[in-house]
């Protein structure tokens, strides 16, 4: 973990790598999301002042995607799909063990900083349904014990 002082240096660093690009709002988040693992809120008033922004809009852009954390996730992410397909082939029924048994909610992490519990629109595995990404992997066809596998797995 960087002190303040290094981490606004690491922040000014991202804004004067990404200033020169159209557009550089979304560039500059992910930069910092990769740095930190999340977008810090002392970030905001540093990116403001670089792009002529008011710090209402920089965090309107923040919680507007869903990807960008305003603290950092667990280990592992753990995403599991809400869109309609996934919805239709009982994906509330898997959401509901998966939170149970995480003993979190959406966009919350466990107690022990293992697991932090996503919901996502559309992983592609439509055909598929229910879906969750863990990581890199994709999982399709799951049911509310083959999520607890699942947890269990990134668990262990």
């Amino acid at each position: 973990m960087l002190d303040s002082h290094a981490q606004t240096d690491r922040i000014a660093e991202i804004l004067e790598a990404h200033l020169g690009l159209e557009g550089p709002l979304l560039p500059i988040l992910h930069a910092i999301q990769e740095a930190f693992g999340h977008v810090p809120d002392t970030a905001i008033p540093q990116i403001a002042a670089a792009l002529t922004l008011s710090k209402a809009e920089v965090h309107g852009v923040i919680s507007f995607y869903h990807d960008f954390r305003e603290k950092p996730a667990g280990r592992h992410v753990l995403k599991l799909c809400r869109a309609e397909a996934c919805q239709a082939a009982f994906g509330d029924s898997v959401a509901d063990r998966a939170k149970q048994k995480l003993g979190i909610d959406w966009h919350e992490t466990t107690p022990d900083g293992a697991v932090t519990l996503e919901p996502v629109f559309c992983l592609g595995l439509c055909a598929c349904g229910p879906a969750a990404m863990v990581g890199d992997r994709l999982v399709g066809m799951l049911t509310p014990k083959k999520v607890e596998k699942l947890i269990d797995e990134v668990l262990k």
